[in-house]
């Protein structure tokens, strides 16, 4: 049995049509465009993550007094 009741025999063949129906040099820049997505996006997750960790480490101003005027 393969995934979800669909077998290993059935999976290779609409493999097989999708390769005959976009062909392997689209697919490959499908796949690199899809994983660059995917880079991209992790590494915004990571900025954004680090940023909101900076934000909630940073010393709070301290207050204005008298002596400053």
């Amino acid at each position: 049995m393969g995934i979800g009741g669909i077998s290993v025999w059935q999976l290779l063949i609409i493999l097989a049509i999708v390769i005959m129906l976009f062909g392997t040099k689209r697919l490959r820049t499908l796949g690199t465009d899809l994983g660059s997505a995917v880079k991209g996006f992790r590494k915004s997750m990571q900025d954004d993550t680090g940023a909101e960790k900076d934000a909630g480490t940073e010393k709070p101003s301290e207050p204005a007094t008298d002596k400053d005027k």
